[in-house]
């Protein structure tokens, strides 16, 4: 089998992006041949592309941080391994890889997809819907009736987060910018400019702080996140956006991040802090977390096939213009996923 795929070769400019064709063996014991029908970009590819990824992969590498597409051949299964079938619609968390139009997985690590929800639907909420639902239900535990704040409410993971929390019955608190505020009011949060006294606005709407923070930016800002929790509250960092175009090690910013969130945690206020990691577990505990990726994206993708959520998407991009997607994805202008559809055939910036 011949595959497509598109390689980031250094640190460098979208542009950068390589095609490469190459062959791919049949898939053996434990793997699955799957057509990917539909990756995205991530903040993740930003940052790799700048070699600022707090996980970098080692250049060259095909980027694509996750998938779904068909299962196209199975291999022989290993013991315990959820059997899947030829022709079934799957996604997949990846990391890497997924700027491909066939790609070999472990088939562990495959996900069904509902029938009743599209390829380029279910991609919006492989990456994003995972991390929202595992931070809202996992690490802060947020209860029907609570009030939390959600930083970037427009964005990708934020918009997703607003929705299952309204979907919970939590009251969210977004901030986004003024264009997009109208955005976010209509997801069902009360929407705040991200320019504006944050904390005195929360303040204003919870007095009695609210039961967690939702903070991908980082920076100076994270204490003011920190602040606004009532006593018992959780703040969840989960990025460092604040820091995209510094110069600078991403790891290490990461690491000063945590360290910060450690040492909060040691205040005796009752307030938590987690820094919040989409893979942690996954080299210690394997089964445990492909059990758990399982269970959090079929709730996920029940609640998008009833309708309780929506998938955003801005633009589809073909495979060969990966480059373009990035680039727009990188503008500032997208309101919703820039999808990557290999074999689509639309023309560059498709809007949907």
């Amino acid at each position: 089998m011949q595959t497509t795929e598109m390689v980031l070769p250094s640190v460098g400019e979208p542009e950068s992006l390589q095609v490469r064709v190459r062959q791919l063996p049949e898939p053996g014991p434990g793997q699955a041949l799957v057509r990917v029908e539909a990756s995205g970009v991530t903040f993740a590819e930003q940052q790799m592309r700048r070699g600022k990824y707090y996980d970098m992969p080692a250049f060259p590498f095909v980027p694509g941080y996750d998938l779904v597409g068909v299962v196209e051949g199975l291999g022989a299964p290993v013991p315990g391994e959820t059997r899947l079938a030829v022709g079934q619609r799957v996604a997949a968390l990846t990391k890497t890889g997924g700027w491909a139009d066939y790609v070999l997985l472990d088939a562990a690590d495959l996900v069904p997809v509902p029938d009743g929800v599209t390829a380029a639907d279910a991609e919006t909420l492989v990456t994003n819907g995972a991390t929202a639902w595992r931070m809202l239900h996992r690490t802060a535990n947020v209860k029907p009736g609570d009030t939390v704040v959600v930083h970037g409410a427009n964005g990708g993971v934020g918009s997703v987060l607003v929705q299952l929390a309204r979907a919970g019955g939590i009251h969210v608190i977004g901030t986004a910018s003024a264009r997009n505020q109208e955005a976010v009011r209509a997801l069902g949060a009360v929407p705040v400019d991200y320019r504006g006294d944050i904390p005195a606005r929360a303040r204003e709407l919870a007095p009695d702080g609210v039961a967690a923070v939702f903070d991908h930016v980082g920076g100076k800002g994270i204490e003011d996140s920190w602040r606004m929790l009532a006593p018992g509250g959780t703040l969840v960092s989960y990025g460092s956006a604040s820091t995209r175009d510094q110069s600078g090690n991403g790891t290490l910013t990461v690491l000063k991040l945590v360290a910060r969130l450690t040492l909060w945690n040691l205040l005796p206020n009752g307030r938590n802090a987690h820094f919040f990691n989409l893979w942690a577990g996954r080299s210690r505990h394997p089964q445990q977390y492909r059990a758990q990726l399982r269970d959090d994206l079929a709730e996920v993708f029940a609640l998008l096939r009833a309708g309780s959520i929506t998938a955003r998407i801005d633009r589809v991009y073909p495979l060969e213009e990966a480059a373009a997607a990035l680039r727009y994805a990188e503008s500032g202008q997208a309101v919703g996923k820039v999808v990557i559809a290999p074999g689509a055939g639309r023309s560059s910036g498709s809007a949907q």
